[in-house]
């Protein structure tokens, strides 16, 4: 029997030399690896900010139909998905793009704007993808700190200079799970310099019912101020693992994202079961309620365990602050079957994110945490 013969080298000079040092995106750990690995009968994963309902009826029905044709390429275009969500939020079709997740959009509205040398910002701890993917351009990623686990806008337009291409913020913000207010994004948009794109994601949109929250789109987009707004099928609506998602902004940003994004870049399944997901308000507002329920449960669950979420929270995950103890604490609750977010990825390195899963996961985490949290005091 012959052993595997190695691949070929390559010159080094090969690999672009923004790539150096570069820690790409670590998704959390599947359940069936947990569960093979440490021979476990049931593992909960509340790391991922995934939604704890599956699609929609509607939307498995369109699923079931459109599988009987996935020997065919999708429509490249989304062009009835696109025009459904045009018609939805009032803009025109040119105006919407519709990607592999919203995430995908982030790195698409890079590739379109970012030269070697310019400048992104964002706030930090956020969302990795805001930093990796300029880095991986050869830009620039300015990140300013957090002020009480919460956007400071005033300082994020005080960084802007004039290489700054890409402001991103996340509204709410991943990981902290707070959120900027209309006020405060008021007067980001009235002080923000107009060269400046302005990457407003609200992935998390359909779990708020603060009424000091904006709807970036109607308030932002469509009142002219230069931004770029998006959106996801991932949570609420339960179709994560099809990856859907869409901006809403300018159309010569939209045509550029157009020009650098795959040519089939969302699957036929997935433009079908977003398009049979929207329109369902009813759903939305039960899934937002028992969101709300949830979240109060873990919070109330974190705080009998001696932890203090940071708040208030407005989407479906609560971050807290375990200093030291972060990667052993993420370690012993992976070995009693519950997935969190360690986060230093994230920016947050003493810090876990959390998911408002059902009731019944987030019972299994408390019973975790009865058992982990004594070896920590």
């Amino acid at each position: 029997m012959t052993g595997r013969r190695r691949l070929a080298d390559v010159d080094p000079k090969l690999i672009r030399p923004a790539l150096a040092g570069l820690v790409p995106y670590e998704p959390g750990k599947p359940v069936e690896e947990v569960q093979r690995e440490l021979g476990l009968e049931r593992v909960v994963k509340l790391a991922s900010n995934e939604g704890p309902y599956g699609p929609f009826p509607a939307a498995q029905e369109a699923i079931a139909r459109a599988s009987l044709e996935l020997n065919r390429y999708p429509d490249g275009d989304a062009f009835r998905l696109r025009q459904a969500l045009a018609e939805r939020h009032g803009v025109a079709f040119e105006e919407v793009t519709v990607c592999a997740g919203a995430d995908a959009v982030v790195g698409y509205v890079a590739l379109a704007t970012l030269d070697p040398g310019d400048e992104a910002v964002t706030g930090w701890p956020s969302f990795a993808s805001y930093v990796l993917d300029p880095l991986k351009l050869g830009a620039v990623s300015v990140q300013i700190p957090l002020r009480e686990d919460r956007l400071d806008l005033e300082a994020i337009v005080d960084a802007i200079g004039d290489r700054t291409k890409l402001v991103f913020l996340a509204v709410p913000n991943n990981p902290t799970g707070t959120t900027s207010t209309r006020a405060e994004l008021d007067a980001y948009f009235a002080a923000v310099p107009p060269h400046v794109l302005t990457v407003v994601d609200q992935a998390y949109f359909e779990y708020i019912e603060e009424p000091d929250y904006p709807d970036a789109i109607d308030e932002y987009a469509k009142a002219g101020h230069r931004v770029l707004v998006l959106r996801t099928f991932s949570k609420i609506f339960g179709l994560a693992g099809l990856r859907v998602g869409y901006g809403i902004g300018p159309a010569d940003v939209v045509t550029a994202i157009g020009t650098v994004r795959r040519a089939f870049d969302v699957t036929s399944a997935g433009q079908e079961a977003a398009l049979a997901s929207l329109g369902h308000a009813e759903e939305v507002a039960r899934r937002r309620a028992t969101n709300r329920e949830a979240r109060a449960l873990l919070e109330g669950v974190l705080r009998d365990h001696g932890f203090d979420p940071a708040g208030p929270a407005v989407a479906n995950f609560l971050f807290v602050e375990v200093g030291d103890d972060a990667a052993a604490l993420n370690e012993a609750l992976l070995r009693r079957g519950v997935i969190v977010r360690p986060l230093s990825l994230f920016g947050a390195p003493g810090a876990l994110r959390i998911t408002a899963g059902t009731p019944d996961e987030i019972a299994f985490l408390a019973a975790a945490l009865d058992a982990v949290v004594p070896t920590f005091r």
